[in-house]
């Protein structure tokens, strides 16, 4: 057995995994959902295997929405990288092109840094409409041109008909971040939690085309979210951490700063702002709704001395429905906790198992 496939194995098995448990494991679309099975395929078969993780800065074990390395001067180049599979490739609000480049872009952006280039990696299924193919980079152009953002480079291949599902794109996005960073672990107790908007309108969008069901009113809310970020820049210090709730939606999101903090976080369902179709179409399909993606919104974590202001800051820059949905707080590490709007209380967890395939 080659040597790293031998360390691999023993650190599986050291995760609790028997040695046939291994040798009999198999890929599900649980690992590419974005809850729990992402996070610990990560860190059970790729972490194991790579001996260096990080050039200085933010690196792959800490899990943040995109990597850094310091260039000097407090500065960082901070790098991301996605890939993009959404089914169906358009869909009201946009298509995998707008996805694929705002995507990647504002992962950057929550990491604190100014997007500033983007590369790409299309992959085609012979016989798919060229006309949808340039529809889908005239999307990803007005993306990067409407934020002055360079395209230096990318890949272009085509897959024999039926050997891919009509196009998959992968992205990467390339900004500048002056410090602070606006890592996860930097949420502290008496924190408050903010979100730009409405949470779960691409997941619902995607969700209810997938069970051909008729979408009217909802739309994703893919889009850009630099502005926001940088609206609150100026508060230095003050603001904490961002992230953008995409796979896994909310419910991740706070799991991931809850964790990575070392705090637990309170937030309240009658704060939380989600459009009737959402929970309409969740409940419909047997889906937790703050498990539904965003593209196109953005969680901040600030300090409370600055909430009012961050909130009217953000509204200015046209996020209207900006509000508070939560807080930090010390105690037990990791925990997020939902108080409903009867006033019980309930763990909200990370999701886990097959959320919705292909949502982005």
């Amino acid at each position: 057995m080659p040597r790293t496939k031998r360390l691999l194995k023993l650190n599986l098995i050291s995760n609790g995994l028997k040695s046939t448990e291994v040798d009999s494991l198999s890929v599900t679309l649980a690992i590419g959902s974005g809850g729990k099975d992402t996070e610990d395929f990560v860190k059970r078969f790729i972490l194991p295997l790579f001996k260096l993780r990080s050039l200085g800065g933010v690196g792959l074990e800490d899990m943040e929405d995109g990597a850094t390395i310091p260039i000097g001067d407090g500065k960082h180049l901070v790098i991301s990288i996605d890939s993009y599979t959404v089914n169906p490739p358009f869909f009201p609000g946009g298509n995998i092109g707008k996805l694929a480049a705002s995507g990647s872009l504002n992962d950057v952006a929550v990491m604190g840094a100014e997007p500033k280039a983007l590369m790409d990696a299309i992959i085609v299924e012979e016989g798919f409409p060229l006309r949808d193919l340039k529809t889908i980079l005239n999307s990803m152009a007005e993306v990067a041109n409407s934020m002055d953002v360079a395209l230096l480079g990318g890949d272009t291949k085509v897959m024999p008909k039926g050997s891919i599902d009509k196009i998959v794109i992968a992205t990467v996005g390339i900004g500048i971040a002056e410090e602070p960073l606006l890592t996860l672990d930097r949420a502290r107790p008496g924190d408050k939690i903010i979100v730009t908007g409405p949470v779960g309108d691409h997941g619902a969008t995607i969700l209810a085309l997938q069970f051909n069901l008729k979408v009217e009113t909802l739309k994703s809310d893919v889009r850009p979210i630099w502005s926001a970020v940088r609206a609150l820049r100026k508060f230095g210090d003050n603001l904490r951490s961002a992230k953008d709730p995409t796979r896994g939606g909310l419910a991740m999101a706070l799991n991931e700063i809850a964790e990575r903090s070392g705090n637990s976080i309170v937030v309240y369902e009658d704060a939380i702002p989600m459009k009737n179709e959402v929970r309409t179409y969740a409940e419909m399909l047997g889906v937790e709704p703050l498990a539904l993606a965003s593209e196109g919104q953005a969680i901040f974590v600030v300090d409370p001395s600055i909430e009012e202001e961050a909130l009217e800051a953000l509204r200015k820059e046209g996020y209207e429905e900006a509000r508070t949905i939560g807080e930090v707080k010390g105690g037990k590490s990791g925990y997020v906790v939902l108080k409903t709007r009867v006033g019980g209380l309930r763990i909200l967890e990370k999701p886990i198992g097959e959320l919705v395939p292909r949502i982005c």
